[in-house]
């Protein structure tokens, strides 16, 4: 699923999300859990500050993002 995403440059130019939008709700990034290369991607697993884990997807070249993954957390 497309989403919007907004992100900052790491210590190696590379883009890391730091707020996602998703069904009207801006939601900021509490903590980048993980975050590995693949093929064409870049792959962030990260917390969210609604306590939700999330595994984005980043096209590199078209600057896209995609959610790949969402998990509430526990009550």
């Amino acid at each position: 699923m497309r989403i919007d995403v907004e992100s900052t440059r790491d210590a190696s130019g590379g883009e890391v999300p730091i707020r996602l939008a998703l069904g009207g709700r801006r939601i900021g990034v509490a903590e980048i859990v993980d975050c590995w290369p693949g093929p064409d991607y870049r792959y962030f697993k990260i917390k969210g500050e609604d306590s939700a884990l999330y595994i984005l997807r980043h096209d590199e070249i078209r600057g896209t993002w995609d959610l790949t993954m969402f998990q509430r957390s526990p009550p």
